[in-house]
């Protein structure tokens, strides 16, 4: 399983308003942790510029940096799916 991408989803959810009971504290234990704090900053970024009515005060290049942040998950993705080449084995003596 990737941690990070699990860290990823509950903070989403957290968020989003939509985490179960459940993952409650794994959510917030999440927001501990460096890469937690990052990815909450970022999805409300991304909520406020989609919110946003004529365009949000962004930073200079927010825009290139969100489209390589979600290239690199994509990429990240298409590779966990590709699946692994057989393992080489030798023949019984």
């Amino acid at each position: 399983m990737d941690t990070h991408k699990k860290m990823r989803e509950l903070v989403s959810a957290l968020v989003d308003g939509e985490v179960s009971d459940a993952d409650l504290e794994l959510a917030f234990a999440a927001l501990l942790e460096q890469d937690g704090q990052r990815a909450w900053a970022l999805y409300h970024q991304v909520g406020d510029a989609v919110r946003a009515a004529d365009g949000a005060a962004l930073s200079d290049g927010f825009a290139a940096r969100l489209a390589a942040r979600l290239d690199a998950e994509s990429a990240t993705a298409a590779a966990a799916v590709e699946p692994e080449p057989p393992a080489l084995s030798r023949p019984a003596p």
